[in-house]
């Protein structure tokens, strides 16, 4: 179908370039830059409050980035873009909230053939739920207690009695003032200001008819408990959406309830990833010997674990347990693997007579040969460490570099350190 535009008389139509506060005759480039600098500002994930200024932003730097379209609204205005948009396309659902009562409209039922306007949706809610180790490898369901808002059922989220909520006059039920000012010569600046007289609601009613229930807020506070089930392998940071069950609010599309999973420190298993971690401390007998230990699993299950004698576990090792982790999520039956790191505890020093000790010697692999100490060897004794060497040496060390510092005259230059070997 064509759309004849010669019939459309030409207009003066400069609210778009308004709404970038730039004249009709920038650039291309100065468009691009006031575009970008409101985007910054307006950005739903900056400013939550202003979506519907966004939109409207981004519609018209949309017409007056392009230049058919730019030439179009020039010569006829809004008008001219809705009788060219069959052309263009990509149009539709921007004027649907456009003309369907949007900033630039007011025409009822909207552009585009009566399309039917999607529904707007409010914030969701979201908790965080500490679950533990336990509950994340078996499963668990917990029940949440939630507080929300709830559509008042005395006057069914009118109120007050049918047609006592009226839309605020002084803002025109939007809520906020609009005001323009001129910063400069062909250029303007759009301020917005909350109505002081319906304090932002866009609605006013008078005192004598409001509900007796939710006087006239139109929601209730009421408490509901949720089931959150936990399914076996869910992970820390995970999200169970509960659709539909936010805060209520009349003509807007109830938001989600979002559970977050928040994993409880575990005393004895460490989760990474599908895998579980342990550490475990043997004596040398065991290290040296082998062991069978009982290790209490997640599920309570009673694990025998066994290390044959001769198979030496050094202090730091690891061992792998296949098939004992964390159970896949959405695939139980499959598990991750639980990896077990040693730490070998050494008996206390004098643990045994000289002759015990010959006779384990010869048990043990031989000593490595050690380069024979010269004649001038000097014999020193091996001494428990304690922390008063260490203070010492600094002691030492910094009388020495005070020192030093004076004989530099105090230069900030580096310092020459000793160390005896």
């Amino acid at each position: 179908m064509a759309f004849n535009m010669r019939s459309r008389a030409p207009t003066n139509d400069t609210r778009l370039y308004e709404l970038l506060g730039v004249s009709k005759n920038a650039s291309e480039t100065e468009i691009k830059k006031a575009y970008r600098k409101l985007a910054k500002e307006y950005h739903p994930d900056k400013n939550p409050n202003a979506g519907e200024k966004f939109k409207e932003i981004s519609f018209a730097y949309e017409v007056l980035s392009n230049t058919e379209k730019r030439d179009t609204y020039d010569r006829y205005g809004l008008e001219g873009l809705k009788e060219g948009a069959g052309e263009g396309g990509g149009f539709d659902d921007i004027f649907s909230h456009f003309f369907g009562g949007g900033l630039f409209g007011g025409g009822g039922g909207g552009f585009g053939g009566g399309r039917r306007q999607r529904k707007m949706k409010g914030e969701d809610t979201v908790h965080r739920l500490g679950v533990s180790l336990e509950d994340l490898y078996n499963g668990k369901t917990s029940k949440l207690q939630l507080s929300k808002n709830v559509i008042c059922g005395s006057c069914k989220g009118h109120g007050g009695k049918q047609g006592a909520m009226q839309p605020c006059h002084s803002c025109h039920g939007r809520g906020i003032k609009v005001t323009i000012r001129q910063i400069g010569p062909g250029m303007v600046q759009q301020m917005q200001s909350t109505c002081t007289d319906c304090r932002g609601e866009g609605e006013r009613i008078n005192d004598r008819d409001r509900c007796k229930k939710c006087n006239g807020a139109k929601v209730n506070k009421e408490t509901k408990i949720l089931e959150v089930h936990i399914d076996k392998g869910m992970r820390e940071g995970q999200k169970i959406t509960f659709h539909g069950e936010g805060d209520q609010q009349p003509g807007i599309e109830s938001g989600d309830v979002i559970i977050v999973l928040v994993e409880k420190d575990n005393d004895a298993f460490k989760r990474v990833g599908n895998d579980l971690y342990r550490e475990q401390e043997v004596t040398i007998t065991e290290a040296l010997c082998g062991f069978q230990i009982t290790l209490k699993h997640l599920d309570d299950r009673q694990l025998l674990i066994k290390c044959p004698g001769g198979s030496v576990i050094q202090p730091g090792c690891k061992r792998v347990v296949e098939n004992e982790g964390m159970p896949f999520y959405r695939n139980p039956f499959t598990k991750g693997n639980l990896i077990m790191k040693f730490n070998v505890k050494f008996p206390e020093n004098n643990f045994a007579s000289s002759e015990q000790l010959k006779k384990l010697e010869k048990l043990l692999p031989p000593r490595p040969n050690h380069e024979a100490a010269g004649e001038d060897a000097e014999e020193v004794e091996l001494v428990e460490f304690e922390a008063s060497h260490t203070n010492s040496h600094n002691h030492r060390s910094e009388a020495y570099h005070d020192d030093d510092d004076e004989d530099e005259s105090g230069g900030g230059g580096p310092s020459v350190q000793c160390a005896h070997q």
